[in-house]
């Protein structure tokens, strides 16, 4: 996945780079002079994916941290013995407002954190867009069909863990986030049946915040959720206008 940085939107690339296993685009930027602004755009399939931020030059002196820090999920595994394998895997994931408040997916005991609580979406297949992604991941895990509006954040996280199929994994998770709605809500419904995803619902918009949520999810809704609220009622009450 290639990242470009721009300081206007359509603006010459003030810099450019695929990113490396285990990296943070927001550390990376930094480490570089730059602070990221925002997202501007995720283009192309997983085979040539290019994700555009806006970013501007902080002008602070840079200390790098070195690469991102890689926690254990595995009691009592000792890393000079084991020999994970190495696995970026790029996926989209969503915000989804209706209504109902915001959908929300129960990991499976098939992952390291079954019974909490994460946003829908998955893994990017070969020869599909992000946002296509989403669509295709919403339905799949909770029979709903989102509209998707706006590319919102970046999120990554790495560590070293079982995989579902029980393989010790080094795995780095690079997390393109989506705002999206959803016009019509049902009750939910887990389509992909037997996966990491046991369960699905809708949650009151007053009530999100009591969940059990998985952490990365947990930034993200604390980061965006009002702000998508807010957006959904305004777009309501324009359509009633």
């Amino acid at each position: 996945m290639q990242i470009v940085g721009v300081e206007v939107g359509g603006g010459s690339p003030v810099f450019a780079y695929t990113l490396g296993h285990g990296e943070d685009p927001h550390q990376r930027a930094w480490e570089d002079g730059y602070k990221i602004i925002r997202p501007l755009s995720a283009t192309g399939t997983i085979e040539d994916l290019v994700v555009t931020v806006q970013v501007t030059p902080h002008g602070r002196l840079v200390n790098p941290r070195g690469p991102q820090r890689t926690r254990t999920m595995i009691r009592g595994l000792n890393l000079s013995e084991a020999e994970p394998v190495r696995r970026q895997r790029v996926a989209a994931y969503a915000i989804v407002v209706s209504d109902r408040g915001i959908l929300a997916t129960e990991f499976s005991d098939r992952t390291a954190v079954p019974g909490l609580w994460s946003l829908p979406g998955g893994g990017i297949d070969e020869g599909e867009g992000p946002a296509h992604t989403v669509q295709r991941e919403v339905y799949e895990e909770t029979g709903q069909h989102a509209e998707v509006k706006q590319f919102i954040d970046v999120q990554t996280d790495h560590w070293i863990g079982l995989s579902p199929t029980g393989v010790i994994e080094d795995f780095h998770a690079v997390r393109l986030i989506y705002a999206a709605n959803c016009h019509w809500p049902t009750d939910p419904i887990v389509h992909d049946a037997g996966g990491t995803t046991a369960d699905s619902a809708w949650v009151r918009p007053d009530r999100w915040r009591e969940l059990p949520w998985a952490t990365g999810a947990k930034s993200l809704l604390n980061r965006h959720a009002p702000n998508q609220l807010r957006l959904w009622r305004w777009e309501q009450q324009q359509r009633l206008a």
